[in-house]
């Protein structure tokens, strides 16, 4: 079973988790570790009514109570349908994969995000990505013009609330 507390991502258990987001990420960039660029989250961005940043309770390796994973959204500029929020730093670590709790992550951030008055959630991700690409395209999200220059992304993506 998980659960959800809401953090901000300078809070400890928050930066473990985005360090660990982080250090993958760029381990897996397939340009190199060195072309990766890392972009802090601002915690005034992911504090209510603009945004909300989660961090995911499940187990560890032990069965033992233990933060699996984060993930937030925070309110961009308005796009074509209208309040746009936008999803970051989606991460499960690797032994709570599989197990369905980035699925739940993604459906409480889009629950948050439509009670937050969104009428859309848009993300930027990379090709390389393919599990990730297979998760938003389960849930709905299609391919959508780039609405930011992030040097990481390849990808756009998007979907109504």
């Amino acid at each position: 079973m998980v659960t959800w507390r809401s953090a901000l991502p300078s809070d400890d258990a928050a930066r473990v988790l985005l360090d660990q987001y982080f250090q993958a990420r760029a381990q897996g960039f397939p340009d190199g570790p060195e072309a990766y660029r890392r972009t802090e989250p601002i915690d005034a961005e992911y504090r209510l009514p603009v945004g909300v940043f989660l961090i995911a309770e499940g187990e560890n390796l032990s069965g033992e109570p233990a933060d699996v994973g984060c993930g937030g959204i925070r309110r961009v500029a308005d796009g074509p349908l209208g309040a746009r929020f936008e999803l970051k730093h989606l991460w499960v670590l690797p032994h709570a994969r599989r197990r369905g709790v980035g699925r739940a992550l993604l459906d409480e951030l889009v629950d948050r995000a439509r009670a937050l008055g969104g009428q859309e959630l848009v993300l930027d991700t990379h090709r390389s990505l393919d599990a990730a690409a297979a998760l938003y395209a389960a849930l709905g999200f299609s391919p959508i013009e780039p609405y930011n220059d992030n040097p990481n992304a390849t990808t756009w993506l998007g979907r109504a609330l």
